[in-house]
């Protein structure tokens, strides 16, 4: 009996089927971006270990694939005091951290205000399960250089656009602003120890419910019910309300919020001061792409003022978005695009190679695309394999014949 081979476990091959699909939802995406005047750019797959460990990526630093140095003796093996002491590069487990060093090595070379495209696989050693995969694609884009409230506005239109061009136009994006929580969490009086922990558990208030989390908040020590009330609080004075009705708060920050929601963006914005986004480096509105029939994100992003300037030695302002790729694309019902006609080429026993290829050839210069397959006794299930890997038409091809004299049937 034949061993099974499968590819490394969080990992997948994809038939070509399933393949021209991703690629078709891939190219609707970039072609939304590119209409809102976002550039491309292709970042290397690994980095510095340094720079991937330098608490820029919260909790994904932990699950880092790490690459070890070259040379290596089997006494430095023994004398590591640390797995990571023995790497000096990493996979990327995100497209952020990438595009800040990227951003720094190349900014004489950038516009002041630069907008970008990342599509591109990364890789996290997670615990494989459904709906988690160690490499996985993300969608980014992201605007450095505008500090206003005018590259959210952008990177919102944008994605609205992509995800009204995918059919998914139920979609809804949640809002905050990291200031906002941490101002909730000084008025509710959460000691500065505790409150990383706070948002930990405020972010599981859509899996546990209001009770749960009062509960856990609590059992943190921390007032549950009064850091609750705080952010209801929030909501309406996002809605309207006076500012001073709650001490600490930033007019500037709250006005910022209404008017995005204020704004007309291609897809309904939702202010909830309940979100969190588990990344650390955000420092302003961050957002989260939802969908009314999924109990998860199909994306998300946000501000990030703080890290390029660590690469770049002086401050620059930076946003950006991701789509989650592997979710959306199960959203997607994307027909077959109209486009050339793929034909199957099913060439006789009896016909020499040389001429079946030169057939192939004329009709490809022809701007066909085309594929060579030997006839089989059940050309019906033969039609049907093919159909199903893409083809639309077909022609026998016997000897003597010729490009300008085949008939090509569509396959029904």
């Amino acid at each position: 009996m034949a061993n099974q081979v499968h590819p490394a476990r969080g990992m997948r091959d994809f038939l070509p089927v399933e393949k021209r699909r991703r690629e078709r939802v891939l190219r609707v995406i970039r072609d939304a971006y590119e209409d809102h005047g976002f550039e491309e750019i292709e970042t290397p797959v690994v980095e510095d270990a340094n720079r991937l460990h330098a608490g820029l990526g919260g909790d994904n630093e932990k699950l880092a694939f790490a690459v070890m140095r070259r040379g290596l003796t089997v006494d430095d093996l023994r004398a590591a005091e640390a797995p990571l002491a023995l790497a000096d590069l990493g996979l990327r487990f995100d497209l952020t951290v990438p595009l800040a060093r990227f951003i720094a090595s190349n900014r004489a070379a950038l516009p002041p205000v630069f907008r970008a495209i990342q599509i591109a696989p990364v890789w996290r050693a997670e615990r494989p399960q459904r709906g988690r995969f160690r490499q996985f694609m993300q969608c980014d884009i992201d605007i450095a250089g505008e500090p206003g409230i005018a590259a959210e506005l952008e990177l919102l239109a944008a994605t609205a656009d992509a995800l009204t061009r995918l059919g998914i136009p139920d979609a809804f994006i949640r809002i905050n602003d990291r200031r906002i929580l941490a101002a909730a969490l000084e008025h509710a009086r959460v000691a500065e120890e505790l409150r990383e922990g706070a948002l930990i558990t405020i972010d599981k208030l859509d899996k546990i419910g209001r009770e749960g989390v009062t509960e856990e908040l609590d059992g943190r020590g921390i007032d549950g019910a009064r850091l609750l009330a705080t952010l209801d609080a929030i909501r309406g004075l996002v809605d309207g309300g006076e500012a001073e009705a709650l001490d600490g708060f930033d007019e500037g920050v709250l006005g910022g919020v209404r008017e995005l929601l204020g704004a007309s963006v291609g897809i309904r914005l939702d202010f909830d001061p309940t979100l969190v986004r588990g990344m650390g480096y955000y420092t302003g509105p961050i957002f989260e792409i939802a969908h009314p029939e999924l109990p998860y994100s199909i994306g998300g992003g946000g501000r990030y003022d703080g890290m390029v300037g660590r690469f770049l030695g002086q401050e620059l302002p930076a946003v950006g978005i991701s789509l989650g790729f592997e979710r959306l694309v199960d959203l997607v019902a994307l027909p077959e695009t109209g486009g050339r006609e793929a034909i199957a080429l099913l060439v006789d026993k009896a016909v020499a190679p040389a001429d079946a290829l030169s057939i192939k050839r004329d009709l490809v210069a022809a701007g066909q695309t085309v594929r060579m397959q030997r006839r089989t006794k059940n050309v019906t299930g033969l039609l049907e394999q093919l159909a199903a890997s893409g083809a639309t038409h077909f022609a026998f091809v016997r000897p003597g014949d010729a490009a300008a004299t085949l008939e090509v049937k569509p396959i029904a």
